[in-house]
């Protein structure tokens, strides 16, 4: 009788209700804020950088684009009055080069590119660039690493947190039907 007494507490006892488990580690997050105060830091100093190249070419006249890059224009089209937008297929070529106008890919490596705008990748900046232009213009682009191939690169040429330089030209815009209204 004993034995089924102290069974049946010990079986009372274990029915109480469950413990959350505890994290092995705690984490503070520490490590996000240190990697969002990183990136700040790397991009204070690649801005640093573009702006010295921006003031030292007294030949052009530099804008800044609401999404973080800078260009200017090489030839531009004052006739033409439509812009790329959403779901357009557009015609264009560009190059890809260092901020010290190292060539990385010239036109003729990547060829023409047919793209339709905001539905296909490229990387970030370029994706924004081509909306800038209208038919039969060309501008070079200045992009911050993180406009450009980021923390990846192209795991070819392009090194990782690398800024480019490129110029882009527009060829054709084949309107979607969309985008007219």
């Amino acid at each position: 009788m004993r034995i089924i007494v102290i069974l049946l507490l010990v079986f009372f006892a274990a029915c109480g209700n469950p413990e959350p488990r505890r994290p092995v580690e705690v984490r503070s997050g520490s490590f996000f804020k240190e990697s969002v105060e990183r990136n700040r830091t790397l991009l204070a100093e690649e801005e640093k950088v573009i702006q010295d190249i921006i003031s030292k070419d007294t030949l052009h006249t530099y804008m800044a684009s609401p999404n973080g890059f800078w260009y200017y224009f090489e030839t531009k089209n004052d006739t033409a009055k439509y812009h790329p937008k959403t779901n357009d297929q557009i015609l264009f070529s560009y190059n890809l080069m260092t901020l010290g106008n190292d060539t990385i890919y010239t036109a003729k490596d990547i060829g023409p590119t047919s793209y339709v705008v905001d539905k296909e990748q490229l990387f970030p900046g370029l994706q924004n660039a081509v909306k800038l232009l209208k038919i039969s213009e060309k501008a070079t682009f200045v992009f911050p690493s993180l406009q450009a191939y980021g923390y990846q690169g192209d795991n070819n040429s392009i090194a990782p947190r690398t800024p480019l330089k490129s110029s882009v030209e527009l060829h054709t815009i084949i309107i979607h039907k969309d985008s007219l209204n």
